[in-house]
């Protein structure tokens, strides 16, 4: 009876919501407002809480000032440039490209578009090689031409015939004009070609074997980066494609592509 008393001599003694001042009522109201809808979602101090010490922390990167040279991103740039074509170098002389000697051409029985070649490249027996040459260089003049022969492909069957390597030819942007690239003047059926300086030959890798060429794509990677130049000199990017007698040559086409 007694706390009856004293809980409602502390009411009584409350001023009434008129008499307070219109803060303090803006604020309860306020107040009011926040507790009712934050039980309504269910929301409470201590999960609220919980809740902001679980989320992850962030960090900045704004804590320190670093100094950057202009020319270094630059410098980077370079050495990336030269790292991916130092590696196009090593996988280009991957390939076994080989001075060849065509011993006999003639015409495809099945096919209009393409010859067959008897290409001595310093082996055994002479390769048969398949070329779609039919169009742009007179049977005649293949008798006995000096080539320039990708030598370690797979060997594809080329309607009914077995061809064991490719002849490399230059080819202008129109593809109208193609001819056969020519090795320099000495060279012998067998002869590396290789991408680079003279003194490259004595550290040439061994060549890819043809499944190896064939799963890494070690072609496709190199052939769009091949042309020849102003002059007619057959070139990897800034490599010279030669062989121990020098270099390896377009009679015609300049700024051509090699494929």
């Amino acid at each position: 009876m007694a706390a009856m008393i004293v809980k409602a001599g502390l009411f009584a003694a409350l001023p009434l919501r008129g008499q307070l001042p219109r803060c303090f009522s803006s604020s309860l109201k306020t107040t009011t407002t926040v507790v009712a809808v934050s039980r309504s979602l269910g929301i409470s101090a201590v999960n609220n809480h919980h809740r902001r010490s679980s989320w992850p922390r962030v960090t900045t990167f704004c804590t320190a000032a670093t100094t950057v040279s202009a020319d270094e991103p630059e410098k980077k740039i370079e050495s990336v440039e030269e790292e991916v074509e130092e590696n196009v170098k090593e996988t280009a002389n991957l390939l076994d490209i080989r001075v060849g000697r065509i011993v006999k051409a003639w015409q495809h029985e099945e096919a209009d578009s393409l010859y067959v070649e008897e290409v001595d490249i310093g082996e055994a027996e002479p390769r048969i090689i398949c070329s779609g040459l039919v169009k742009y260089v007179p049977l005649d003049l293949l008798q006995g031409a000096s080539v320039v022969v990708l030598a370690n492909l797979k060997p594809r069957n080329m309607r009914g015939v077995k061809s064991c390597g490719m002849l490399l030819c230059a080819s202008d942007s129109s593809h109208e004009n193609v001819e056969p690239l020519v090795p320099p003047q000495g060279s012998v059926p067998g002869d590396r070609v290789w991408f680079g300086n003279e003194e490259d030959l004595e550290q040439l890798p061994e060549p890819a074997p043809p499944n190896k060429v064939q799963k890494k794509k070690m072609w496709e990677a190199v052939q769009p980066l091949l042309k020849t130049d102003d002059s007619g000199v057959s070139m990897l990017k800034e490599h010279l494609m030669r062989s121990s007698s020098g270099l390896v040559t377009s009679n015609t086409l300049k700024n051509a592509n090699i494929s």
